[in-house]
């Protein structure tokens, strides 16, 4: 006797993880054009043409779809300065590539499309933890960095490590932290340059 074959089920529509990138790409276009405090997500809803209910099922607010966004764009701006300072062996050049990758990246991607900054904004403020992971990213950075130079010989060795790491990370958060940065951009890229000799300068054995 013949068994019957039965043909393997397939999946109907796009799997979860498409619907929710769809989801981010249409609402980082739409808070583009609009911004991200005067949109709902109803809003998303319509523009999608998703129903409210349909959204929640993958995000459980607004917020969580801006911290998608928010983590993709600092994202972008680690992967910059990751490749900045690559293969570059001599740490004082390295410390400079990085404040100079930070300040360039950063201006271009928060300050490009001027509706998304309303996401880095509210990120910034509110403490989100994309924007943790992201400082802490550049605190390691900075530490490996001093690290190196002080093994190298190029930095002193007095000075507490931590202390320094911190030392160095207050003077450039004026220029990475978007809602400082703003007030900032005129003159970001002098006072990069500035402020680069003026740490490399303290940091001399």
């Amino acid at each position: 006797m013949t068994k019957a074959h039965t043909p393997t089920p397939q999946l109907r529509g796009p799997s979860d993880h498409d619907v929710r990138d769809q989801i981010v790409e249409a609402a980082t276009e739409y808070f583009g054009r609009y911004g991200y405090e005067k949109t709902t997500v109803s809003d998303l809803a319509k523009a999608i043409g998703f129903s409210k209910a349909y959204i929640y099922k993958f995000f459980d607010s607004k917020q969580a779809i801006g911290e998608v966004i928010c983590a993709n764009r600092l994202s972008a701006i680690m992967i910059a300065v990751d490749e900045a300072i690559a293969d570059v062996p001599a740490a004082p050049e390295r410390l400079r590539r990085m404040f100079k990758a930070l300040v360039e990246a950063g201006s271009y991607l928060f300050f490009h499309d001027r509706k998304l900054y309303d996401i880095a904004a509210t990120s910034a403020s509110e403490s989100w933890p994309s924007v943790g992971a992201y400082e802490d990213h550049l605190k390691v950075l900075v530490l490996q960095t001093v690290r190196d130079g002080r093994e190298s010989g190029e930095f002193e060795r007095k000075t507490p490590l931590d202390e320094t790491v911190n030392a160095i990370y207050l003077v450039m958060r004026p220029y990475i932290n978007p809602l400082l940065l703003q007030h900032n951009l005129d003159n970001a890229a002098e006072a990069t340059t500035q402020l680069s000799s003026l740490i490399l300068r303290s940091l001399a054995p």
